[in-house]
């Protein structure tokens, strides 16, 4: 492997070969937030909200979206996720919800991407199931938390 890009030589984009990296055990936990007004934070405590349970459909989207990444995102292998996991954090004093994902598999590229798109599509299918009730919600503070694994270490969020 003789450089770490998704160009050529006659600039052609291309997926990265990973052939020659070692297989390590790699983990990346993300980060979003979805922010909604009172009463919509309310009916998805209470599970009001008249499309279903709001988070345990949210947490099957993320799951399911980060083992389907690498058709959504250009140049992304298809992995072999060993772990998936998606967490709700509701805020009852700024009706915020923080999601966090972790994705894990012992392979020869990073997981960053499948944890980044599972937080991603987990807040995506809130506001899908609560547009009626609030269009206003707002999908924020999208990032990687941490990875570890890999030639390049470990990396943690600094805010």
């Amino acid at each position: 492997m003789s450089d770490f890009t998704h160009i050529d030589d006659k600039g052609r984009v291309r997926m990265v070969d990973v052939t020659e990296k070692d297989q390590t055990v790699r983990v990346a936990v993300a980060h979003a937030k979805i922010s909604m007004n009172k009463d919509t934070f309310e009916k998805i405590q209470n599970r009001d909200v008249k499309k279903g349970n709001v988070l345990e459909t949210a947490r099957i989207a993320g799951i399911m979206a980060a083992k389907k990444t690498h058709d959504l995102i250009p140049m992304c292998h298809p992995l072999n996720i060993t772990h998936a996991q998606v967490d709700f954090f509701p805020d009852q004093a700024s009706y915020d919800i923080r999601i966090q994902s972790e994705v894990r598999l012992v392979g020869q590229t990073g997981v960053e991407m499948e944890a980044l798109t599972a937080v991603s599509a987990a807040a995506l299918t809130i506001y899908d199931m609560c547009k009626s009730y609030d269009r206003g919600m707002a999908i924020s503070d999208i990032y990687l938390l941490e990875k570890s694994g890999g030639k390049s270490g470990t990396y943690k969020w600094e805010s």
